[in-house]
């Protein structure tokens, strides 16, 4: 008698992976109407200098990894910046809304894929970082509170809006 065997096809055994946690909150369009009601937007282009690129480095104490800035000038005064920030494994998507002198207004995270952490889209939580200008420490634990379980989303989105407003003070505001 001759042995059987059961072949199972490797797209049966690929699809017990890990399930997707990918929650996509809003579009850059709905962030830009959320955080600036009837405003009209108009898309700038930036790309950071090496000495800016240094610069904000220097201002911020964090990274920056991409030297073109998603940018647009609100009609009612302000600019709107979209972004991306390290969560523990994946970018969270955000948005940061700023006054016509820099202080943020508000900010929305757009995106969020982490299995944990999705707490950091508490409207109480993101409003801590409302009225900071560039200079300002936005140290997490010390400034900003921490959120158990989104400690390195808590941590990457801090220091993603102290690079955002010193990308402000030093490329944009002069733009």
């Amino acid at each position: 008698m001759k042995a059987q065997f059961l072949l199972i096809p490797a797209a049966a055994i690929v699809c017990v992976a890990t399930p997707a946690y990918a929650k996509v909150y809003l579009s850059l369009e709905q962030a830009q109407q959320l955080m600036f009601p009837g405003a009209t937007f108009a898309q700038q282009t930036l790309t950071l200098t090496d000495d800016q690129a240094r610069a904000i480095e220097k201002a911020s104490g964090t990274d920056v990894r991409n030297r073109q800035v998603q940018l647009w000038k609100v009609s009612t005064g302000g600019w709107f910046i979209a972004d991306q920030v390290v969560g523990k494994h994946d970018f969270i998507p955000i948005a940061v809304g700023l006054d016509d002198s820099g202080a943020v207004k508000s900010i929305e995270i757009l995106e969020y894929r982490e299995a944990f952490g999705e707490q950091v889209r508490n409207p109480q939580w993101l409003a801590q970082f409302q009225g900071k200008r560039n200079g300002a420490t936005l140290t997490l634990t010390k400034d900003i509170q921490n959120i158990s379980g989104a400690t390195l989303s808590s941590k990457h989105i801090t220091d993603g809006v102290r690079r955002l407003l010193a990308t402000y003070a030093i490329a944009i505001a002069s733009h």
